[in-house]
């Protein structure tokens, strides 16, 4: 009688885990039930052989081929680095080939690619299977589709960015708002629901300029012709170069020109005939921030009384309180001068 020769991969070198919990008939059924529900669990698995070189596909169930869009035969005896592609990372990958040198699980995340060219992100978890005798003989790798969910992660972490600038742009114009209505000149009424009114709807003009730009920076000569032009549409003349404003320093800024076009148009050039306007701005120093001359000619001679205005007031708060620049005024013997200057806006010219 001949003697049957052992083959490397006889089962008796390999016995399973037992069940966790499991009644006297499943136990005596847990190899066929573990059959079973490798194939029939959603969870994509493959198992592959670690005695043969480059650790070939010997199992895959049907939830792997659902995944991956690849057939049985174009899965069995292949490497799982055919899931590999252009964009897959390779700290990753020596992630996973360190863990199998060494023999240990592992779980990595990683851009892997169906058959189709589609990527999706693949939660891995490989674990090794050793032999009775302690010797490695196969590899078991289970795969989570994390496409979805990264999907959903990254959308997300969109919603709460797009939070947080939400509530800084809400809490700067309500800063504004609130400076409006402390400085606003409340002896009538009438006249301060009517300033408050105009006040907000500059800011509102600012603001629709914004949206309208997806809340990019806007050039100083734009918000300019935004705020002035109702007052003055031909007799001003706009100087200087193309300097961007960020989107937190374009609302008080509008507020600061609307003002300074309001006065003019009530009290300086702009209330005479013969009244002439120029505005000019340039690079702050060392190329930051930027400053801006208002000028106005043909308003008469000073006033005689040196109290600051309400609208003056408010120019001021602005220019140093909400922006942290300067603001000086000047009278001229047939004009006024105005220039300001504001620091560290993140604006530059082009």
């Amino acid at each position: 009688m001949k003697r049957r020769s052992r083959t490397t991969h006889s089962t008796k070198k390999l016995h399973g885990d037992l069940p966790s919990a499991s009644s006297k008939t499943a136990l005596a059924d847990r190899k066929e039930l573990a059959a079973v529900a490798f194939e029939r669990t959603r969870m994509p698995m493959v198992v592959t052989d670690a005695r043969k070189p480059d650790l070939p596909i010997v199992l895959a169930n049907k939830s792997f081929l659902d995944l991956t869009g690849y057939a049985a035969d174009e899965v069995v005896g292949r490497n799982c680095r055919f899931l590999q592609g252009p964009a897959t990372s390779p700290i990753a990958v020596a992630e996973i080939r360190a863990s199998i040198a060494e023999e240990r699980d592992v779980s990595v995340e990683i851009l892997n690619y169906k058959k189709s060219g589609e990527p999706f992100w693949n939660r891995l978890h490989l674990s090794p299977i050793h032999g009775d005798d302690g010797r490695i003989l196969y590899f078991f790798g289970s795969q989570i589709d994390m496409t979805e969910y990264r999907r959903v992660e990254a959308l997300e972490a969109s919603e709460h960015r797009l939070l947080m600038e939400v509530d800084h742009r809400s809490k700067n114009v309500l800063a504004i708002v609130d400076s409006i209505v402390r400085l606003s000149n409340a002896d009538d009424a009438a006249l301060y629901a009517a300033a408050i009114q105009h006040r907000v709807q500059a800011l509102a003009r600012a603001h629709n300029l914004l949206a309208e730009r997806g809340w990019a920076n806007i050039s100083v000569e734009e918000l300019v012709r935004l705020q002035v032009t109702p007052f003055a549409a031909t007799r001003v003349a706009l100087n200087g170069p193309d300097i961007r404003l960020p989107a937190t320093v374009v609302q008080p800024v509008a507020l600061v020109l609307h003002e300074l076009a309001v006065n003019a148009a009530r009290h300086g050039a702009l209330a005479k005939p013969l009244g002439k306007l120029s505005i000019d701005w340039a690079p702050g120093q060392s190329d930051d921030g930027f400053r801006l001359r208002w000028k106005e000619v043909g308003s008469g001679p000073p006033p005689k009384s040196t109290k600051r205005g309400f609208g003056t007031v408010i120019v001021g708060a602005m220019v140093e309180k909400q922006l942290k620049g300067q603001f000086e005024k000047t009278w001229l013997d047939d004009g006024l001068l105005i220039e300001i200057e504001v620091p560290a806006t993140g604006s530059r010219p082009v």
